[in-house]
């Protein structure tokens, strides 16, 4: 399970360790072609473009709607619990099947917080809401274990305030909101920061109640926050804030000209770029969030420690 619009990020950290590996692509649960898709030999993407975590009821309780999709998180699940039968058969084959799966959870979030700030919410409204987040977050995870799950990664969200998008609805915040060493909104990344801090805290408590389960959290905020503030080491050399694909505007970011449109222009040097259309990263800075993730200091526990072969991998 994964959501995005917002950020494909560990999921395609996993595609990189795929290819390096020589493993297929992990294929999406719901195709356009048709109801569902039932190989499920190499595992499955219940993950649905703009899915928040909360349900769409209680997004509209707090007179917010997400218009891109009511797949929330709970309909994720929902249907990986449909998908069972088809994958495994009897109750015990699942189990055992599921013991045996690399679980992704999330990473789920990013999306409630950016419907939350476009309905015109304040910053104390959506903070007041990251502990109802996180805790179907943990309800999610408690179930996954609850049928067989013993390995799983549970990302962190990124860094809010520095994603094109959340700062073009900033625009217009004080120049002290902002931080002199990145340029990315301050208030915005502490709350990214403050829902780690509440996830990471739950998770220590399902590791003590559930000592035999592996609970990985990906960090992916700092493995991103070390691209924004050290760009030029990694080669990005244009505006870390900008994106390469987009219809303009202070960081080439306008919802109503997004990449693709007809309006919209693409920059020469992906490469050089971090931010690809203003809610995703380039392939060359994923990269360096994979690197980070898989090989570097960016997992509790260490990746690496617990999948020795990805640390032989490089790409």
């Amino acid at each position: 399970m994964d959501n995005q619009v917002h950020n494909m990020t560990l999921l395609l950290c996993f595609v990189y360790e795929a290819e390096s590996l020589g493993l297929p692509l992990i294929p999406p649960y719901m195709c356009e072609d048709s109801d569902h898709v039932v190989e499920f030999e190499h595992g499955m993407n219940y993950a649905v473009a703009g899915a928040t975590t909360l349900s769409s009821q209680l997004l509209a309780n707090e007179g917010i709607h997400n218009l891109v999709t009511n797949a929330s998180f709970e309909v994720q699940l929902k249907w990986f619990k449909q998908s069972l039968p088809s994958i495994c058969g009897v109750a015990s084959d699942c189990r055992n099947k599921i013991g045996h799966s690399l679980i992704l959870v999330g990473e789920i979030g990013g999306n409630d917080y950016y419907c939350l700030m476009q309905g015109g919410k304040s910053i104390d409204e959506i903070k007041s809401l990251v502990p109802l987040v996180v805790k179907t977050i943990v309800s999610t995870i408690n179930e996954l274990i609850g049928i067989g799950a013993q390995t799983l990664v549970v990302p962190g969200v990124l860094p809010l305030g520095c994603s094109a998008d959340h700062l073009t609805i900033a625009q217009g915040s004080k120049n002290e909101e902002y931080d002199p060493t990145t340029s990315c909104l301050i208030w915005l990344n502490q709350l990214a920061e403050y829902h780690n801090q509440l996830l990471q805290k739950e998770l220590n408590h399902i590791r003590e109640l559930h000592s035999d389960v592996n609970i990985i959290y990906a960090d992916y905020y700092n493995a991103t926050m070390q691209i924004y503030r050290f760009p030029y080491k990694y080669g990005f050399i244009n505006e870390s804030l900008k994106t390469c694909c987009g219809g303009g505007g202070p960081f080439n970011y306008n919802s109503t000209a997004l990449c693709g449109d007809k309006y919209a222009t693409v920059c020469d040097e992906p490469y050089t770029y971090v931010n690809w259309d203003g809610v995703h990263f380039t392939e060359a800075a994923y990269k360096v969030i994979f690197e980070g993730l898989f090989h570097g200091p960016y997992t509790t526990p260490a990746f690496k420690s617990l999948c020795p072969l990805s640390s032989h991998v490089r790409i």
